[in-house]
């Protein structure tokens, strides 16, 4: 009694009812959060005081105009290691407010 979930491996399960669920768009907004964390480390991560992706535009709110500043130079690279994190081409813009 061999049936297509049988052979399945548990992440394409997980994969498989979030996308019938509509789950995605949360589990996206946690998995960023948790990739901003990883990426920019505890010095960043205590001016950030909001964080949220719409679409493919991650919004971050930073206590901090100096490090807002900063940050600025390298939008590009942040993306990059941030979808490298996430496994996904998820993010293609960053507004940092």
């Amino acid at each position: 009694m061999d049936n297509e979930y049988n052979t399945k491996k548990l992440s394409d399960l997980l994969k498989i009812f979030t996308e019938k669920k509509g789950l995605n768009k949360g589990l996206n907004q946690i998995e960023v959060q948790r990739a901003w964390k990883d990426q920019m480390g505890p010095g960043i991560e205590k001016y950030t005081t909001k964080i949220y992706l719409d679409r493919n535009t991650l919004f971050v709110r930073l206590s901090s105009a100096v490090l807002r500043e900063e940050l600025s130079y390298g939008k590009s690279q942040i993306i990059k290691n941030l979808n490298e994190s996430l496994g996904q081409e998820l993010i293609k813009k960053i507004v940092l407010s």
